[in-house]
């Protein structure tokens, strides 16, 4: 028998497919499976006008079988089949494609989903295997033949019988290495194979079967030590039908709950369920879920974002990210559509239209979905605001925040020192008091380390709501916001922070002489040393000046800059505090003492402010000398 030679530079263009095409080996079966698939949609459609063909839609399949012995691996549909020119065509000439020729004949409104259409897919197997060969008839005859080769220098074409109408891809599965036991002989184990055909063709629509082994109670027995026994039985490994294909009103919460759980490894049930279809100049459907917790790799390198991206049954990508943006990273799903553009590998993605389409339609339904979350379950969105509230932060000050930041700031939430709970900025611009101009807010590490800060006092008395900032960008945000409704954000740290007609003002001139010592003493740690007229109950605390806050330090301090980036530091001073007066009154007798109750004073400030101290060292020295 003659050997014939692989066209189209087929040796370069053959390794080239497997070893560079293809980033992972068991796709093999995910391409064979497919080609499979496409045969049988082919006849299927055929027997819509062709009485002849005698199968109904049930009768298909897709069967898998293993010889371990012989080290085959045979996947078999009863499809369209192929004749000696189709195969010599199909396989002989590599990137042709029996599916796209099949397409092209189609009226443009057929519904036949078929999807190879480069015709490289079925070399793929021969990234596991040594030797392949079809088995091939094609539909309205009754001479099947035989394709062989072993990918390297050609193939063979020979008649041979086959009982019925369809194709036997059987491959011979590479001999294990030293290096990798288990390497290829994986792909001879059932579990393994279910485990590739749930991953990877779980929504194929006809059923892919295999035999299982099964355990069941040995024939006579006794009851009440019953002996068992392994057996094999055909199962069908996929489920053929995805949950997002279904209708809405046929599937219950419980049931997406449960996919969810199974398919993203989550044992907690999701906050939220998201489902849509669309239909127009891009037809695609999807299932999103908001978890209720952050997984424990969220925050780490590992984690991986993106939603599952299938095309007519078949997994494309496993965690497509460009589907969201990095703010909605948190969203787990599934995104099927019949109009992707893919590669020639069928594992990446063409960046085009329709991509973006969908990803801009899935951030507005998202953000959607958020809002209504918000309105109609405000318990269950401030549990999912605490495990992903910066992430809608991020989606602000991040690139393009400037387009998103009207709506997405409705979104946010911060803790009301009124409230004692998460408000909203809409609700706090509600609940303002006559006259009031500004949105207070302080900046710190917690709750109860802003609910201490000295500055809070005055407002606290005055009956001023102050939002308390915790996370990492929630001060960056407000300051990308500007305002809200008009009304600007104050930090109640701000040196220049005036509470209008309600402050208090005082004749500062008579400490005038202890604000320069101060100053002096402390020279450029500071940029002012001026009299506090927010404190009551606390000798000093740190504002800070222009620029910088003291929260935006502490946060940048965590990158490597150019340039430190430190906040400017006024120190304010309760004149009335025993602390303050007993500095005052050293400065006329002991100017070193006073020199020491300043620096003292100073570290205290810092250490209320959450800023680390120069020389801690020194400071317990200080305290020291000062109890002798």
């Amino acid at each position: 028998m003659e050997k014939k030679a692989f066209k189209a530079e087929s040796q370069r263009l053959l390794d080239l497919m497997i070893h560079s095409i293809y980033t992972h080996k068991e796709i093999f079966l995910r391409e064979i499976i497919s080609n499979a698939s496409d045969a049988i949609d082919k006849l299927c459609y055929l027997s819509l006008t062709d009485e002849n063909v005698g199968l109904k839609r049930e009768d298909f399949a897709i069967t898998l079988s293993v010889d371990k012995e012989n080290r085959t691996l045979t996947v078999s549909d009863n499809g369209i089949g192929m004749d000696a020119d189709e195969l010599e065509n199909n396989l002989g000439v590599i990137a042709s494609s029996g599916t796209y020729q099949f397409r092209q004949g189609l009226d443009k409104e057929a519904e036949s989903d078929v999807i190879g259409q480069f015709g490289v897919g079925f070399y793929s197997a021969f990234m596991v295997a040594d030797h392949i060969t079809v088995i091939s008839r094609k539909y309205g005859q009754e001479q099947a033949y035989r394709w062989e080769s072993d990918g390297l220098e050609g193939y063979t074409i020979e008649p041979c019988t086959r009982d019925a109408v369809g194709t036997d891809i059987i491959m011979h599965i590479k001999p294990d290495g030293d290096e990798e036991p288990d390497e290829y002989g994986q792909y001879l184990q059932e579990y393994a194979l279910r485990r590739l055909v749930k991953k990877y063709s779980d929504y194929i629509r006809f059923p892919i079967k295999m035999m299982m082994p099964h355990s069941q109670v040995k024939e006579g027995s006794p009851q009440d030590k019953p002996e068992y026994e392994e057996v094999l039985a055909w199962e069908t490994l996929n489920s053929m039908v995805p949950l997002w294909q279904r209708m809405k009103a046929d599937v219950t919460r419980e049931e997406y709950d449960k996919f969810y759980q199974e398919r993203f490894g989550d044992p907690a049930a999701p906050l939220s369920v998201i489902t849509v279809s669309a239909e127009g100049a891009v037809t695609y459907k999807a299932l999103l879920y908001i978890p209720s917790q952050a997984p424990s790799q969220y925050y780490t390198e590992d984690y991986k974002p993106g939603l599952q991206l299938y095309a007519s049954g078949v997994m494309i990508m496993d965690s497509c990210a460009d589907l969201l943006p990095d703010y909605f990273n948190f969203v787990r799903g599934v995104v099927e559509s019949p109009d992707l553009s893919l590669n020639i590998s069928r594992e990446l993605l063409q960046h085009d239209r329709q991509l973006k389409v969908i990803g801009q339609n899935l951030e507005k339904k998202v953000r959607a979905d958020l809002e209504k979350f918000l309105k109609d379950d405000r318990e269950g969105y401030e549990k999912f605001y605490e495990n992903f509230g910066r992430q809608i932060g991020y989606g602000i000050v991040s690139d393009g925040g400037e387009s998103r930041k009207d709506s997405l700031k409705d979104l946010m939430m911060f803790y009301s020192s009124t409230q004692k709970k998460l408000t909203t900025l809409k609700e706090y611009v509600e609940r303002m008091k006559e006259g009031q101009k500004c949105i207070y807010y302080a900046a710190g590490e917690s709750i109860a380390a802003v609910d201490k800060l000295p500055q809070t006092e005055l407002l606290k008395d005055k009956d001023y709501e102050v939002l308390y900032l915790t996370g990492e960008t929630d001060e960056f945000v407000l300051q990308a916001l500007m305002n809200y409704d008009e009304k600007p954000f104050r930090s109640i740290v701000d040196g220049d922070l005036e509470l209008g007609d309600e402050e208090e003002h005082k004749d500062d001139s008579e400490s005038a002489e202890l604000m320069q010592f101060v100053k002096e003493t402390l020279g450029d740690k500071i940029k002012e040393a001026k009299v506090s007229h927010r404190l009551k109950t606390h000798p000093v605390c740190l504002t800070a000046g222009e620029g910088f806050s003291f929260e935006m330090e502490k946060y940048f301090k965590n990158f490597q800059m150019p340039e430190p980036i430190k906040a400017e530091r006024i120190l304010e001073l309760n004149v009335d505090h025993p602390a303050v007066k007993a500095m005052a009154a050293a400065l006329a007798t002991d100017r070193d003492k006073a020199a020491l109750y300043a620096k003292i004073l100073y570290d205290q400030a810092n250490l209320i402010a959450g800023l680390p101290l120069e020389d801690p060292s020194a400071y317990t020295d200080m305290v020291a000398q000062l109890m002798q």
